[in-house]
């Protein structure tokens, strides 16, 4: 569980690093580039084996990596798109319920069995995340637009099954560190590309405040990948308990650090969101421990 716990708490301090972007001018896009080097480097830092140019590209998980850097950009910008067009609160519930995907995945492909109350945890989670994430304003935007948080449910839905499948399938426990540093490394090199073709355009400026951004950023968002994956390998847990309980008390979390920090106000429909969130960890977490007893 402590595993567990700390992606959640890495995660969720990812959400204080933007909120704060906002305040002190870091410009997302260039510190989400300096985050994806930063963790990259915190993994290799982390990894406590041999590393060589030639051995990391004959790893079984090698490809995968790289297509798992290329998703990171890709929902990223997916992510950042629908928060411009329909708002954060939509951006955050098409990535949360995107619980599903793993959840069924974990059903279907390794036979996971889910009882009664953990199935009434993971309804009641997607519920949480619907109105936790709940604004009252209205939302005018093109008919295309509302494709944006299909696209971000069904791509962030690819990446935690994906990483679950390298997890179980591809990787003993002491390549953790290796494969998130190989996964950031590809998403940063990825992100280089892609500024460097914006700036055909639009020329770069240097801020050293992106720099800074980036650093804040990329060291939880190492750690939140990294303990998830430790989670994942939890011999009693399955991947739709853990998957389930990370997601829905990341947006219960992030929701009261929004209040406490930055005085953020909630609708009733949050506060019910939040309730559900704790109802919904409390049910999937006792189903999960009468499995184990069973």
């Amino acid at each position: 569980m402590i595993h567990l716990a700390l992606s959640i708490l890495f995660s969720s301090l990812i959400f204080v690093v933007f909120k704060l972007y906002a305040k002190f001018g870091v410009q997302t896009l260039f510190a989400i580039i300096v985050n994806y080097f930063v963790a990259c480097s915190v993994g290799l830092f982390n990894y406590s084996g041999p590393i060589t140019l030639v051995a990391v590209p004959q790893k079984s998980w090698f490809w995968g990596s790289l297509s798992l850097g290329l998703l990171f950009i890709l929902i990223f910008n997916l992510m950042a798109a629908t928060s411009q067009k329909l708002g954060v609160s939509v951006a955050s519930v098409a990535t949360k319920m995107s619980l599903t995907i793993p959840v069924l995945f974990g059903v279907f492909f390794y036979k996971e069995i889910l009882g009664i109350l953990e199935i009434i945890g993971i309804i009641l989670a997607l519920l949480a995340v619907y109105f936790a994430s709940l604004k009252e304003q209205k939302i005018k935007a093109n008919k295309w637009a509302f494709a944006l948080p299909v696209l971000v449910f069904l791509g962030s839905g690819v990446i935690d099954t994906s990483i679950k499948y390298f997890q179980d399938a591809h990787m003993p426990e002491e390549e953790y560190a290796l494969f998130s540093a190989t996964v950031f490394g590809s998403a940063g090199v990825i992100g280089l590309f892609y500024i460097g073709l914006k700036s055909t355009k639009v020329p770069l400026k240097f801020n050293f405040k992106n720099i800074i951004g980036g650093i804040c950023l990329g060291i939880p968002n190492y750690f939140s990948i990294f303990y998830l994956l430790k989670a994942l390998q939890h011999p009693t847990w399955n991947s739709a308990s853990v998957f389930t309980i990370n997601n829905v008390a990341i947006v219960m979390f992030s929701t009261l650090l929004g209040i406490i920090l930055f005085k953020e106000r909630l609708t009733p429909k949050n506060w019910l969101g939040i309730v559900l969130a704790v109802c919904s960890i409390i049910m999937v977490a006792f189903g999960q421990h009468l499995t184990m007893l069973i």
